[in-house]
C-alpha cells in the first residue's frame, strides 16, 4: 500500500494559493458548471495562472456573466463560454464534435444535489445519475482525443462527501424498484464521479492522462437549494475560493504530476473508510474500487449505446 499523498496545503488553503507560481500559459482547460459556486473560482484561478478557460454551461447568459466578472478582476480576457448540458446526451456530444483542439485540463464540476422527486431524463435515467455522472462520462470519453493530444492532460472529478451515503447499485441505478431517496441518488452519483477518475486513469494513463477525484467541502452554494441550506458547523465551512483549492490542485499543481486514480480532500489524499465516519470525512473503499470503476464503465458504455433504454 503506496503512503497517502499529503501536500503543504490544507483544510484553509485558497485556490489562489495552490496556484501561486505556477504558469498555465499555453494551456487550455474545461469546466463543466462554470459559472457560480467552486466552479466560477476554479476558472478563475487557473485563468489567473495563465490557461485559457472554457465555461461549459446549460445557462449561457450566466457563463457569460462569469467570463465578464473574471475578465475584471484578472485583468486578461482568457475565459469563454460554450453552451452544454449534461443531462442531454445530444448536447454532450454536440459539445465534443465542436471541439477540435488539445485539451490540458478538463474539471468535470457541475451538479445537483437532492431532487426532492424523482426526476428522469429522456432515455429513463435517474436524473442525479444522469448529469453528475453520464453527462460527465459522456464529455470525458467524447474528449479523449483531445486529452491525448495534450501530452500529459488531466480529467477532475468533483465528487463530494455524498459518496458515503451510497455505492453504485448497478442492479437498479435509476431506482425503476427502490423507492426513490434524493440523497440516495446523489450519494449513487458521487461514488459514480469518484469511480471515474480511477477508470480513466486504469485506461489512459499510458497516453499520458491522469484522473483524480475530490471532496471540496462544505461551501454554501446553490447546490444545497434542496436540503434548506448548508447544515455543517461553521467551523467546517469554506469559502468558494477555498473549496476550489483541491480542484486547482488536481488540474493543475505540479506536486500531482503523474498521479491519478486517487481520492483528495483538504489539498490531501482522503483515508478510505469502512463505514461512514461522524464528520463525513475520507471516501468509501467502494467509490475507488477498481473492479467497480471497471464494471461502470462498462455499464455506462452500454447505457450511451442503447440509450433510450436507460432502465
Amino acid at each position: 500500500m503506496t503512503e497517502p499523498i499529503t501536500t503543504p496545503f490544507g483544510f484553509a488553503s485558497t485556490a489562489d494559493e495552490v496556484l501561486a507560481g505556477v504558469d498555465l500559459t499555453g494551456k487550455r482547460a474545461v469546466i463543466t458548471g462554470g459559472a457560480a459556486g467552486i466552479g466560477v473560482e476554479t476558472a478563475r484561478s487557473l485563468a489567473a495562472a495563465g490557461a485559457d478557460v472554457v465555461l461549459a454551461v446549460r445557462r449561457v447568459a450566466a457563463g457569460e456573466q462569469a467570463a465578464a466578472d473574471i475578465a475584471a478582476s484578472i485583468g486578461a480576457q482568457r475565459v469563454t463560454v460554450r453552451a452544454l448540458d449534461l443531462a442531454d446526451q445530444d448536447s454532450v456530444r454536440q459539445f465534443v464534435a465542436d471541439w477540435d483542439q488539445p485539451l490540458h485540463i478538463l474539471v468535470n464540476n457541475a451538479g445537483i444535489m437532492a431532487l426532492p422527486e424523482l426526476e428522469r431524463t429522456a432515455e429513463g435515467w435517474e436524473m442525479q445519475f444522469a448529469t453528475n455522472f453520464m453527462g460527465h462520462f459522456a464529455l470525458t470519453v467524447g474528449l479523449h482525443d483531445a486529452l491525448a493530444a495534450a501530452g500529459g492532460a488531466r480529467v477532475v472529478s468533483v465528487s463530494s462527501s455524498g459518496n458515503l451515503f451510497s455505492p453504485v447499485i448497478f442492479d437498479d441505478l435509476h431506482f425503476a424498484f427502490r423507492p426513490y431517496d434524493p440523497l440516495l441518488a446523489y450519494g449513487q452519483s458521487k461514488s459514480a464521479e469518484a469511480l471515474l477518475a480511477v477508470e480513466v486513469t486504469r485506461r489512459w494513463a499510458g497516453e499520458g492522462i491522469h484522473a483524480n477525484a475530490l471532496n471540496p467541502g462544505a461551501i454554501a452554494t446553490g447546490l444545497q437549494k434542496h436540503t434548506g441550506g448548508l447544515r455543517t458547523p461553521k467551523e467546517r465551512q469554506k469559502t468558494p475560493q477555498q473549496g476550489a483549492a483541491t480542484s486547482v490542485l488536481l488540474a493543475a499543481s505540479p506536486l500531482l504530476d503523474g498521479v491519478g486514480g486517487r481520492y483528495f480532500e483538504d489539498c490531501a489524499e482522503a483515508p478510505i473508510v469502512s463505514e461512514r465516519p461522524a464528520d463525513y470525512s475520507g471516501v468509501a473503499g467502494y467509490a475507488v474500487d477498481p473492479g467497480n470503476a471497471e464494471r461502470l464503465w462498462s455499464v455506462a458504455s452500454d447505457l450511451i449505446a442503447r440509450r433510450g433504454t436507460g432502465r
